[in-house]
């Protein structure tokens, strides 16, 4: 598709976080705005307008940057254009693997702000901007992170979204006051603490009293109640107590006589990451994957807060105590065999638990949704499963499946297509090339560092800084390399289950697979990697992925099997 002055069809991408969506001036209009504009001057025709809004840099798994590399894909795109090159992505090595797969397809990619050209030098000198804005981001960030901890240890309150149940943030922003409304629900709960009740009796007290919880909704998360019981925001500590975790600068601000809660920061490092995964509707589905490491005690910051009279220590006490000494009541029918356990989905999309119930004597097995509870009826509709219905229908669907191997040959062929098809977004060879040439980088540097601060160029804490950033930088590559590694890995491991499997298959007689244990079902299920999902409705009946309705593009469900 070819445009007035002889330029190829471009399609326009614009990506904003949500830090940067808080901020005045740089919105998704205005980068699609200066794009049209470009485009116009340029010649080029607008094929399509893509958009990421509330998305972070730091990791390709977009819904709009995945719409961009599939009209890529696709054919007859000459330019993608986006304002910025960070709006592609924050990593250095991102660009590269944009780039090299956008020109297989003879396709270029250009920002508004690029600096060089197609040359190997105009490359250059992007890539080292690309590296130094990159620098600079990383120092932002650092500075900002020691800030907030010199705030805390100041004996500060560093102010986040929401201020912790029971309390609100100082004018100011830098310390919390009480607030009697919730610090009262907060009482109510460590009363029931102290008297013997769980979080469970807790949870649905709370919710047939309709107290709203933190989030504004009836329904309080178990967690939730755990936190509060259990955070010393709410234990009284002494003078001496408090004074003895702070600094001595910011014990001076403490009242002799009076006592303190204590919020602690520092006591974790979270790292989090967006990836995507297959839905079962065919669109990918994104999700945020948080890596959370515990710190050392001795990295901790407290910060004192105004303590509450309604929360008197030997009740917190006795309210911790209480809920350390609860052990999980013994589980009745562990040696039932749950058939469809890690294979039942439901279909707001969580794994379906199981639960046992009596009656008359009687056991009744059901499939339930986690979400789906009394105290929080309509968050779920779906009802539970009873175990004896659904697992002979899908056994028997499955049976009849599995006993064409002809059927076992297609079903495992779709997957390794599809499996090539998602490496196919990219070259392996160029993608394991670069994340490989990012950790050599990564050592490269650390020499580096390590030798301007021997000369004087560099502080030990500046050096601490920047080599804790390139740990997290080759952590990130090296994971990614895996990742491509295991690609390739499961499409040969495919390869061989699927003749394996076949061999197998073509030698069992009928009445093997129907004597087989619950336990050994379900391992077959997970062999052919089948999920079942109940379809909503009065009708009723299963939808069913895996082996025998691999995906065309995603995942084709087969005839679904009836209740």
């Amino acid at each position: 598709m070819t445009g007035i002055n002889g330029h190829g069809g471009a399609v326009l991408y614009a990506r904003v976080s949500t830090d940067e969506q808080a901020r005045s001036g740089y919105s998704l209009a205005q980068q699609l705005e200066a794009l049209r504009k470009y485009a116009l001057r340029e010649g080029y025709e607008v094929l399509e307008e893509v958009s990421d809004p509330g998305q972070s840099g730091a990791s390709l798994e977009r819904p709009g940057m995945d719409r961009v590399r599939d009209l890529v894909a696709a054919g007859g795109v000459s330019v993608v254009l986006a304002q910025d090159r960070d709006r592609f992505a924050r990593e250095p090595a991102y660009h590269y693997l944009l780039r090299r797969e956008f020109e297989e397809h003879g396709t270029k990619i250009r920002a508004l702000n690029d600096h060089g050209d197609d040359s190997p030098e105009g490359e250059l000198t992007d890539g080292i901007l690309d590296q130094l804005a990159k620098y600079e981001r990383a120092k932002i960030a650092e500075r900002t992170r020691r800030g907030k901890l010199r705030k805390a240890r100041e004996g500060k309150v560093i102010a986040t979204r929401k201020p912790p149940y029971g309390f609100r943030f100082t004018e100011a922003r830098d310390g919390l006051v009480v607030f009697e409304p919730e610090m009262a629900v907060v009482e109510q709960i460590f009363s029931l603490a102290a008297e013997g009740r769980g979080t469970t009796a807790i949870q649905t007290y709370l919710y047939r009293q309709n107290i709203p919880s933190p989030r504004g909704s009836r329904s309080w998360h178990r967690s939730t109640i755990k936190h509060i019981l259990m955070n010393d925001i709410y234990r009284p500590h002494t003078y001496e107590e408090t004074a003895a975790l702070l600094s001595p600068e910011a014990a001076l601000a403490l009242q002799p006589g009076q006592e303190y809660g204590i919020r602690w920061w520092n006591r974790v490092s979270q790292k989090s990451r967006q990836v995507s995964e297959p839905g079962e509707d065919g669109e990918r589905r994104y999700r945020t994957r948080t890596t959370t490491v515990k710190r050392s005690p001795e990295e901790w910051i407290a910060a004192p807060v105004p303590a509450s009279d309604r929360l008197p220590r030997d009740l917190v006490d006795t309210a911790r105590q209480m809920m350390a000494s609860q052990r999980a009541p013994q589980r009745k029918h562990l040696a039932r065999e749950w058939e469809l356990r890690g294979v039942l989905r439901c279909s707001c999309g969580l794994l379906m638990g199981t639960h046992t119930s009596s009656s008359g004597g009687r056991a009744y097995h059901y499939y339930r949704c986690p979400r789906r509870n009394d105290y929080k009826r309509g968050v779920c509709d779906q009802r539970p499963i009873r175990a004896d219905r659904i697992e002979p229908v899908i056994w028997r669907w499955f049976s009849s499946e599995s006993k064409d191997p002809e059927r076992i040959r297609e079903g495992f062929d779709a997957l390794i297509e599809h499996e090539r098809y998602l490496m196919s977004r990219g070259d392996p060879e160029a993608q394991a090339q670069a994340w490989a040439e990012q950790i050599a980088e990564c050592a490269r540097l650390r020499g580096a560092y390590q030798d301007q601060q021997a000369a004087g160029l560099m502080t030990l804490e500046e050096l601490g800084s920047n080599l804790a950033e390139l740990e997290e930088r080759r952590h990130s590559a090296e994971r990614a390399l895996a990742d491509v590694r295991d690609a390739k890995e499961r499409i040969e491991a495919l390869e061989n289950e699927r003749d394996a499997l076949i061999a197998a298959y073509a030698e069992r007689m009928p009445e093997d697979l129907e004597n087989l244990t619950g336990e050994a079902r379900n391992t077959e299920y997970r062999r052919f990697e089948i999920a079942v999902t109940p379809l909503p409705g009065e009708a009723g009946g299963y939808k069913t992925t895996g082996v025998f309705c691999a995906p065309d593009s995603l995942c084709r469900p087969t005839q679904s099997p009836t209740r």
